[in-house]
């Protein structure tokens, strides 16, 4: 049979971990199978018969998968692991690794629904992407978890987190404390997210050293932002001029993710959502991708969904059933 080669590219994972003490790890693998095994910092080249180099690949990706869950992998799991692969049967399929945005030391971050892993593809393959749809279907979450991976893997060296403070408004001055106080209510979404993904002492220190900066939409006028990736989150609350003021803000190297809700705007009646003009603005642009989740998507509470629903059937001329 013809021998075939496969190249793998494994970032973000702990390489001496996952060879195992004096490589044991790989030499289990190798043990099972004919085709051979090199490993060049995070490269693998396996080369061998099309069988066995699609079974040695599923191996790796197991035991990857098992490593970032559970922080180790012992001589074990990689047991486990090759008689569950000659057996036919998985921990995880290629298409869930596929999917894996992040490892976190509590869980590992994925897309779950098949908007999901839209948005996930769209927002690799695009320097920019708009992602629009209700609450509860990831957008920002995974916004932010795309950028901690990129930032984990080298791709830039810094990320930057916006937000409108439209709720704000003139009642800003009212509120106690100082300007930083005042507005951190509004970015408070994405501080949670953040505090899901990286430990409380590393955000502290990114944040320090302005390797994170979370700020209103405002503070990104005049700059021009390189080798980042850029969050701009409830982008229906953007007027046109900030919203084009926020993408010509990207510069070389960097990325950008656009999140928000049509159908939660709160600017003024006379003012233009900058998110629903770009939508028909900048489609079929090379680069800008755009995607449209919906109540299908939505992977909070059950109840998030029929909330959706009645909403949608009230605003479609339903009626409001009480009960005595």
């Amino acid at each position: 049979m013809t021998a075939i080669e496969k190249r793998m590219t494994l970032e973000n994972v702990d390489m001496m971990s996952l060879l195992g003490m004096n490589d044991n790890n790989l030499k289990m693998v190798e043990d099972r199978f004919n085709a051979s095994i090199i490993v060049r910092g995070e490269n693998v080249v396996i080369k061998g018969v099309l069988d066995e180099v699609s079974a040695i690949e599923k191996v790796i990706k197991e035991m990857v998968y098992v490593l970032n869950t559970n922080g180790s992998l012992k001589p074990s799991d990689v047991e486990n692991i090759l008689d569950l692969t000659t057996q036919g049967k998985e921990i995880i399929s290629d298409k869930e690794f596929d999917s894996i945005v992040l490892y976190t030391k509590s869980d590992v971050i994925k897309a779950k629904t098949p908007g999901q892993v839209n948005y996930l593809q769209t927002a690799l393959k695009n320097d920019i992407c708009f992602a629009i749809g209700p609450a509860g279907t990831g957008k920002t979450y995974l916004a932010v978890a795309l950028a901690v991976s990129a930032l984990k893997k080298g791709i830039v060296n810094k990320i930057i987190l916006a937000r409108p403070a439209v709720e704000a408004g003139e009642s800003l001055g009212f509120l106690p404390g100082d300007f930083r106080e005042k507005i951190d209510p509004y970015l408070r979404p994405l501080y949670d997210a953040l505090d899901d993904m990286m430990p409380s002492e590393k955000l502290k220190n990114y944040i320090e050293k302005s390797v994170v900066e979370i700020v209103p939409l405002a503070y990104m006028r005049g700059r021009t932002l390189n080798n980042a990736f850029v969050i701009l989150d409830e982008a229906q609350n953007a007027t046109d001029m900030q919203m084009k003021m926020f993408l010509t803000r990207l510069g070389a190297n960097s990325k950008s993710i656009i999140t928000g809700d049509i159908t939660q705007i709160d600017l003024p009646q006379k003012s233009i959502s900058g998110l629903v003009q770009a939508k028909d603005i900048l489609k079929g642009i090379e680069g800008v991708g755009f995607v449209f989740l919906d109540k299908a998507d939505v992977v909070r509470h059950r109840l998030v969904k029929d909330i959706i629903n009645a909403y949608e059937k009230f605003s479609n001329g339903g009626s409001i059933a009480i009960k005595n």
